[in-house]
């Protein structure tokens, strides 16, 4: 069920017995020489659709740009500043607010974004007080099932940016952007970043303690599985909360 692809009358319906909502939020930024730019919007997307389907839950537009400053150094990263995506997400809550949702789910896909989510979070709540929503920011890759697989797919091949795991979900929602090639350092270094020229001279392919080479559009598939049966128990605890 996804909001632009409903009409108004379909949504007022919708609302008579249901106040819950999934917005996907991820970010267009570099990932790494083989990973799609769009990797942090196409993964929390494609969960968000098959959660949405199975469990009659309404997902709203993905919410494509992030706080993704510190990937400038790349071409085609588009990142906001914090102060304006915060902006962005307190007018979008208080346009689904104002409707009756209740129960408003973000699903993350950029780590970058999360100090600014819970930033609005915390304006919404001190701006409506008593009439705010309850709002939760949810990672797609940290429920346990997606976790335990991960590790057992890539162990510290993983890493934390262009991981395998991300560019072979991806793959699997968008299989044209698959590509395959060598990549060497085999593991890239890690390390902290401070700002954009810092992370290009550090991370020169843009990946951080990862070997995305080892993705398959196969392992795709079984991290969609384990994402999304994360995020179906996740989100129906977030609606019976109290």
């Amino acid at each position: 069920m996804q909001l632009h692809r409903m009409t108004w009358p379909e949504v007022e319906v919708y609302l008579k017995t249901k106040t819950g909502l999934i917005v996907p939020i991820g970010s267009t930024e570099q990932h790494g020489p083989n990973g799609p730019i769009g990797t942090d919007v196409i993964c929390p997307e494609h969960v968000a659709i098959k959660v949405g389907a199975a469990d009659q839950v309404i997902v709203a537009p993905t919410i494509a740009f992030g706080m993704a400053q510190h990937h400038l150094a790349f071409p085609g990263t588009m990142s906001l500043k914090p102060a304006t995506l915060l902006l962005v997400l307190k007018d979008l809550i208080q346009s689904l607010a104002g409707h009756g949702f209740d129960r408003i789910y973000f699903l993350n896909g950029h780590g970058g974004n999360i100090a600014t989510v819970t930033a609005a979070f915390s304006e919404i709540y001190a701006d409506m007080g008593e009439s705010a929503p309850k709002l939760k920011l949810h990672n797609w890759f940290m429920g346990p099932r997606t976790r335990k697989l991960c590790k057992e797919l890539y162990g510290d091949a993983e890493g934390s940016h262009a991981t395998p795991s991300e560019v072979a979900l991806a793959w699997h929602a968008w299989p044209e952007t698959e590509k395959h090639m060598p990549i060497e350092p085999r593991i890239a270094p890690r390390g902290v970043i401070r700002g954009a020229a810092d992370y290009r001279r550090q991370f020169p392919d843009g990946r951080i303690g990862s070997d995305p080479s080892l993705a398959t559009i196969a392992d795709g598939g079984r991290i969609l599985e384990a994402a999304v049966a994360d995020v179906r128990e996740n989100f129906a605890a977030f609606a019976r909360e109290s």
